[in-house]
């Protein structure tokens, strides 16, 4: 088996592997996973800590690992009025649901259920195929930004399969 140690990295200057996960997997700290190359993969990371889209992991031997989003079934709102794209991320947030927002947009992954409150409230919902990176909300561990500061996590290992 071969150990890694994690680190956020700046760009690399090759990156040689890839690991693509969805949302609700980006979030666990320990958990065994496939490379997109194939390889198993055990990652253990800090409790709290969750991996975005981009983020760089290096191992100890020098192996550059790149965080990817995986697409997924998410539901997707774009409305220009600021109060009710507000109201509607109230209403969603009140009920917990992990949310992306942006400037006129507002994503969650899709349930049927919350499409048709949000349509009650007078807005469209597209579903479709997206990456999704929610806030990782007021109290999260750390709040892990896209800055890419050197910044050490404890244990990753993975093994190549055969």
């Amino acid at each position: 088996m071969l150990k890694l140690i994690t680190k956020l990295l700046t760009p690399p200057p090759a990156i040689l592997l890839t690991l693509t996960l969805p949302y609700e997997k980006r979030i666990i700290t320990r958990q065994r996973v496939a490379l997109d190359q194939g390889q198993d993969a055990g990652l253990f990371l800090e409790r709290g800590m969750s991996l975005k889209h981009g983020d760089y992991l290096q191992a100890e031997t020098g192996e550059v690992v790149q965080v990817l989003a995986a697409l997924e079934s998410v539901s997707t709102v774009h409305c220009e009025d600021a109060l009710l794209l507000a109201r509607v991320s109230y209403h969603l947030g009140n009920r917990h649901v992990p949310l992306e927002i942006s400037v006129g947009r507002v994503r969650y992954l899709h349930d049927h259920v919350l499409d048709d409150m949000v349509r009650g409230l007078g807005l469209t919902v597209l579903t479709e195929q997206a990456s999704f990176e929610p806030e990782a909300g007021a109290y999260a561990a750390g709040g892990h930004s896209h800055a890419h500061h050197e910044y050490s996590h404890p244990y990753i290992s993975f093994h190549h399969g055969h």
